[in-house]
């Protein structure tokens, strides 16, 4: 009998658990996604309007309506998910209204029970008869202790009653609630979607301008190869010499080393004492001192060469150990940068040409915005590529180049710290707006740089 009585105590408390429970952890993610994507859209969309006026269709218009096109759907995504995520709100919602319900019929048919006998028993007669036939004093005080219990249970029926009907409204009125928001929810996604068709139909515009000017087209991704291939050469010279230096400066660093070695064992054999051999007619030099033998062995061995001369010596190995931690957590090169150009190959919608780019290349809201070090390095070149600077920087054997820049605020051999200015962009092909590309390597292996970038 206690078991059943306690049994809708216990359902009322896990009820309230769940209504106190604050939102998962999905939502708050799911909404942080859509406020990024949003931020990032008007950000783009600003960068778009200065050049869609334009009567020349380019390269740069087209990278930045791919840009917006994919945003968007990423836009669309993320409502979608927000939809299916109200809809099992709901479903879990009509689950517990239905538990609530059975529980709240349960209660009603116990307290029905109850008054029912507190009718049949209302006499004060039958009370006291109740009492006065305790066979001793301490039963009678049991029994009316039993009595207050019975009439504090019947309170507390009436409490949990109330207490569930008031659960069942709660649950009903956030039903509501998660309703008005799929609904704005699905208008937002309709509005969205005609964004994304005009958008589309933009990006098939642009692209039919471009296919009908192919050849200022493939002059234009001719030069980006000249210029890619330039600036690829560069790197990758800088980056073997300084291998080449680091090589010679790890050989240097371990011939100083044998030097002084030997210089000490000299030494210290020169200044042993000498031990009379009392083994007449031995062979001493199959008797010398194994030590030194040992010792002279190892000397004689040749030294391991390293994996990576640029991971070698202790400064470098934190450096690198320290760069490796912050994959995903480097800052960005510019404030309020877009990537229109992705790492890797990209191809031109709907035609054969295609090209490799051996970084991301990052748009910015206007030429001159500050172009600032992702980590701390050295600078080890500083270069002009045609009509804009370059600058790379060692960050152990990661290096770091920043191309296109319109003026430079460092010189070669500057130890730089993370979030320095290095200098500022220049223009981007359309001159409407600024551009610079970033590109990261580990020694001569081109990497994605994205993936490093704080998201």
């Amino acid at each position: 009998m206690r078991k059943i009585l306690l049994l809708p105590w216990l359902l009322i408390g896990l009820t309230g658990m769940l209504l106190a429970q604050p939102p998962g952890q999905d939502k708050s993610q799911l909404e942080k996604e859509r406020q990024d994507i949003q931020k990032e859209l008007t950000e783009i969309q600003g960068l778009y309007n200065k050049v869609k006026g334009q009567t020349k269709q380019t390269l740069g218009q087209l990278n930045i309506l791919n840009r917006k096109i994919n945003l968007q759907e990423q836009y669309i995504g993320t409502i979608s998910k927000e939809i299916r995520s109200i809809d099992d709100d709901v479903y879990l919602s009509n689950l517990e209204i239905y538990r609530l319900n059975r529980q709240l019929d349960t209660l009603k048919a116990q307290y029905a029970r109850t008054v029912v006998y507190a009718y049949k028993n209302r006499s004060n007669y039958d009370f006291l008869n109740f009492i006065f036939s305790a066979s001793s004093f301490n039963d009678a005080i049991r029994r009316i202790a039993y009595l207050k219990s019975y009439r504090a249970y019947r309170e507390k029926q009436v409490a949990t009653i109330l207490e569930t009907q008031q659960l069942i409204a709660k649950r009903k009125q956030q039903q509501l609630g998660r309703k008005d928001q799929k609904h704005v929810a699905l208008q937002n996604q309709t509005k969205q979607v005609q964004e994304l068709a005009v958008q589309k139909k933009e990006k098939d515009a642009v692209v039919y301008q471009l296919k009908s000017k192919e050849k200022d087209l493939q002059k234009q991704i001719a030069a980006k190869k000249k210029k890619d291939r330039d600036l690829q050469n560069a790197i990758t010279a800088i980056v073997r010499r300084e291998i080449e230096a680091a090589k010679k400066a790890a050989e240097a660093r371990a011939k100083a080393d044998a030097d002084a070695k030997k210089k000490a064992d000299d030494l210290a054999k020169k200044n042993a004492p000498v031990t009379p051999n009392t083994n007449t007619g031995t062979d001493n030099t199959s008797t010398g001192n194994p030590t030194t033998a040992v010792t002279t062995s190892k000397r004689n061995e040749p030294a391991k060469k390293p994996a990576s001369y640029l991971d070698f010596n202790a400064t470098d190995i934190a450096l690198n150990n320290k760069f490796e931690l912050n994959r995903a957590k480097l800052p960005w090169p510019v404030d309020n940068g877009i990537v229109t150009m992705r790492f890797g190959s990209n191809k031109i919608d709907n035609t054969l040409l295609t090209f490799d780019n051996p970084g991301i290349t990052i748009a910015t809201p206007s030429a001159g915005v500050s172009v600032k070090s992702v980590f701390d390095g050295e600078v080890v070149a500083v270069y002009s590529l045609g009509d804009g600077m370059a600058i790379t920087i060692r960050h152990g054997k990661y290096f770091t180049t920043y191309s296109n820049l319109s003026s430079v605020a460092v010189s070669k051999g500057t130890a730089v710290k993370t979030g320095q200015v290095l200098g500022r962009a220049g223009k981007d092909d359309d001159g409407a707006g600024g551009q610079i590309d970033f590109i990261l390597m580990i020694e001569t292996r081109n990497v994605d740089p994205q993936p490093w970038l704080r998201r």
